[in-house]
């Protein structure tokens, strides 16, 4: 050991083994231990009659709100429009098809790119290729075989819109594979 050691270990010796309280502390544990105990539901029961109390008296107010706004509210009146009065516009779904044009203008300059990458492409890729585009064409034909029946079914024309999308992305991403390969600069 160092001297400082030394100096802290006598110091310690000094110190007194044992303290006296500075008050008798017996007679404060003496009326803790036997104090009656406090039920531990009635916090729970204050708070569930608090709860209630809110419920209720919220209730009471939107009763006496709505109560008075009704007795204070004129009657509402109606509106009618004539027929000639509005305006229809053909939709895009229906026997017209008119969704059929705009994508065959859109995908033309797709397809073209399509046919130009297919030919780079194994026969195996090329097949499968064209098996995916059949199924998505199939399901394009389906979806607007049942929007003839139902030309007002705003699912069947997201599902219709949603086809077409697919199916011009995937023509899209063949379309520009060589594209892609050719710009990366990392090769």
């Amino acid at each position: 050991m160092n001297e400082t050691d030394d100096k802290l270990a006598m110091a310690a010796r000094g110190l007194a083994t044992e303290i006296a309280p500075e008050r008798d502390l017996w007679p404060g544990i003496e009326a803790a231990i036997n104090a009656p105990k406090r039920s531990r539901w009635t916090p729970i029961l204050a708070q569930a009659a608090a709860v209630v109390l809110l419920v209720g008296a919220s209730s009471m107010v939107t009763y006496v709100v709505v109560k008075y706004d009704d007795a204070n509210t004129p009657p509402q009146t109606v509106v009618q429009v004539a027929p000639s009065n509005l305006v229809f516009e053909q939709a895009a779904f229906g026997p017209d098809h008119t969704l059929d044009s705009l994508y065959g203008r859109a995908g033309g300059n797709v397809e073209s790119d399509l046919d130009r990458e297919l030919q780079n492409l194994s026969p195996e890729a090329r097949e499968d290729i064209n098996r995916n585009l059949a199924v998505m064409r199939q399901a394009i034909d389906e979806i607007s075989a049942a929007l003839e029946k139902e030309p007002n079914n705003v699912f069947l024309q997201e599902l219709l819109v949603e086809a077409y999308g697919n199916e011009l992305a995937m023509m899209n991403r063949v379309g520009n594979m060589t594209q892609r390969v050719m710009a990366r600069k990392d090769i």
